[in-house]
């Protein structure tokens, strides 16, 4: 096997643009601005400090225009989501930054544009790109985070006064992780139960969650009124991000601060909203802000690819044990056992990026003018690559750290910091498993689109009802795979048609599997029946999951252009397709979709995929264009393989009696 540094055998340039995709030029915009820009990690400080330097940065980055790209250009932005998106990936070497970018351009200002109107837009939106008004997403608390539709926060209009009391009625509806609040933000968008006609709690009305803009801040820094502010304190990770609680002891804010797209109350007190059912419109006020679920997939899969990189180079570099008849020890990367560990998460970083590129115009399109099913469909290939993506991340980030030894466990190299700050992906802006279950019911119900009573029972008698009639969703490539599918009548499994219907036939049975046993549904047993077939719901939206990210592989081949390009791919497709099989050989071999002999012929054809891409290893992980600011790793700069080198002539010059 020869050593990557032999060149490439494939054009770069191209692989890049392809990798780079449609928003190829917001990007090289980034990469720009982080070179023009100090914006480096600043891990190394004390908590207070780390949190100046990250506010600091942010402002940094406010002035180079990228921020600008996912508002609305009415108020002098780029009105490009997608490219909003994909500016967050490229921070994924100070991910406190990117979370603190995320909290105020994603999340902060996202929710004003989402659920506010043109009165919110026109006042608050320039400041908030410009962070003169940093801000918070007040959605979590501490008794209800992943079941947001039951908060306990309240807001209640005082038609006297035309104010919504904002309030905090017990401990557990505290206002918990809130990013921005510990320090540095001075308003909030507050996620609250809107109750109406409720002077005096006579004629009370809820009508669900909605969103404020409540000030927590005043401008020399103090708690407004009412507002109590506590200190999450230091975290395992993101500790340039300032963390926070808060309170509300009955803090009056404007009618005019409601957030009031989908719901708004007149100044008699009367509610209205352009959707009648509260749970479809609470379902669909959540699914406008579903671009922070997106931009977590898409950081975390470069977090994962910078941890690569890293690796690979070390690998490349690093020596170990001699060669038999030979002078001289061998590049760790030449072990088998060492390619086992890094090739097949490097072909799986890229079938998520491509997945996510997939991902990234679907919103895109939505944002542009997208139907309900569309939109519904968007959320759910969010929900479930955002939990695929960060286990992927946490996953690949600690096998890195093992494969580069006690180095790697340096913080000069990157890897701990990497697996420290992105751990906690797996469980914000969604819970992974949560997410799946998601995933799921939008699996079984077809995007059903009434959300009232889809709860455990609902869901059940749908399903009981009408599962034959059950939609798998088709991704943006189907006509390409369908095209493959048709065209092959080979049995092997380098065979991209077999490779393509093998994950097919899984997710079908999975899902045909998991409907019959939810048909033993009734009203008396639903949640047992549900609770029980928890394991069959997490898996189907997991091989659902699978199949799309291995159609936007495919179609990435497909669209390839230049013969050496498409050639690795090609094999990195089939590594990625082969290497999930492998994990699932159980499944595969229990229900006789394969055979014992059968599953030895894919071990051994990833073992020959691995020895095949090995050469080109790190000029493929550097193809993904992670910013060179961002690879600060002794190990993977040059300066580990220098003293390597060193002791090694040193070893040739003094040799052992």
């Amino acid at each position: 096997m020869g050593s990557a540094a032999a060149g490439p055998a494939f054009d770069a340039a191209e692989l890049r643009a392809l990798l780079d995709g449609r928003w190829a030029s917001v990007r090289e915009k980034v990469r720009a601005s982080l070179r023009e820009n100090d914006l480096a990690n600043a891990d190394d400080l004390d908590t207070e400090s780390h949190r100046a330097r990250t506010l600091e940065q942010l402002r940094l980055l406010a002035k180079s225009g990228v921020p600008e790209l996912g508002f609305p250009v009415a108020q002098g932005g780029g009105g490009d989501q997608g490219g909003s998106v994909v500016s967050l990936e490229l921070l994924a070497g100070n991910l406190s930054l990117m979370v603190k970018s995320g909290v105020q351009w994603g999340l902060f200002g996202g929710a004003v544009v989402a659920l506010g109107t043109e009165r919110h837009h026109e006042r608050y939106l320039r400041d908030i790109m410009s962070v003169e008004l940093p801000g918070c997403f007040a959605m979590t608390e501490t008794g209800h985070g992943s079941d947001v539709q039951r908060l306990r926060t309240t807001a209640t209009y005082d038609e006297t006064t035309q104010e919504f009391v904002v309030h905090t009625p017990h401990e557990a509806a505290r206002k918990e992780y809130i990013g921005n609040a510990a320090r540095d933000g001075r308003m909030a968008v507050v996620f609250a139960q809107l109750i109406t006609g409720g002077n005096g709690n006579t004629g009370a009305e809820s009508h669900g969650v909605h969103a404020l803009l409540v000030p927590i801040r005043d401008e020399a820094g103090n708690p407004c009124e009412g507002v109590r502010i506590e200190d999450c304190g230091r975290k395992a990770g993101l500790n340039g991000v300032d963390n926070g609680r808060l309170y509300f002891d009955r803090v009056r804010v404007p009618r005019e601060n409601l957030l009031n797209r989908y719901g708004d109350v007149a100044e008699d007190g009367t509610y209205s909203s352009p959707i009648d059912s509260e749970g479809k419109r609470f379902f669909t006020m959540l699914g406008t802000l579903i671009r922070g679920r997106i931009s977590v997939a898409g950081t975390a899969g470069s977090a994962a690819k910078l941890a690569l990189e890293i690796a690979l180079r070390y690998a490349d570099a690093r020596r170990q044990f001699d060669r038999p008849g030979g002078d001289e020890e061998v590049v760790v990367l030449d072990y088998l056992a060492h390619q086992r560990k890094l090739l097949p998460a490097l072909a799986k970083s890229f079938a998520l990026h491509f997945a996510q590129e997939e991902l990234v115009q679907a919103l895109d399109e939505v944002q542009r003018g997208g139907d309900e099913r569309a939109q519904r469909e968007l959320e759910s290939r969010a929900a479930g690559l955002k939990a695929v993506t960060t286990w992927h991340a946490t996953h690949t980030i600690q096998t890195c750290r093992e494969a580069c030894g006690g180095a790697g466990y340096l913080t000069e190299n990157q890897l701990a910091g990497l697996k420290a700050d992105t751990d906690v992906f797996t469980t914000f802006e969604g819970d992974n498993t949560v997410l799946l279950q998601l995933v799921a019911k939008g699996l079984l119900t077809n995007y059903k689109d009434q959300f009232d009573g889809i709860g455990t029972l609902g869901l059940a008698k749908f399903v009981a009802d009408q599962f034959v009639g059950a939609v798998i969703e088709r991704s943006a490539a189907h006509s390409i795979v369908q095209r493959i599918i048709d065209a092959s009548n080979k049995d092997d499994i380098l065979d991209r048609g077999w490779q393509l219907k093998a994950f097919q036939d899984r997710e079908e049975h999975v899902l045909d599997g998991l409907g019959r046993r939810l048909q033993k549904a009734n009203k008396d047993n639903a949640f047992d029946v549900f609770n029980n077939a928890q394991d069959h719901v997490l898996r189907a939206a997991r091989v659902h999951i699978d199949r799309l990210v291995l159609d936007a592989f495919v179609a990435a081949v497909d669209r390839c252009r230049d013969p050496r390009n498409a050639e690795l791919l090609d094999k990195l497709c089939d590594l990625y397709a082969l290497s999930i099989v492998e994990e699932d050989k159980a499944w595969f071999l229990e229900h006789e979709r394969i055979s014992p002999r059968r599953a030895k012929a894919i071990t051994q054809a990833i073992n020959t995929l691995c020895g095949e891409l090995r050469p080109h290893a790190v000029d493929l992980v550097e193809a993904f264009g992670m910013p060179r600011q961002w690879l600060t790793a002794p190990i993977a700069t040059g300066a580990e393989s220098a003293r390597q080198g060193a002791q090694i002539a040193h070893d040739r010059a003094n040799p052992l009696p």
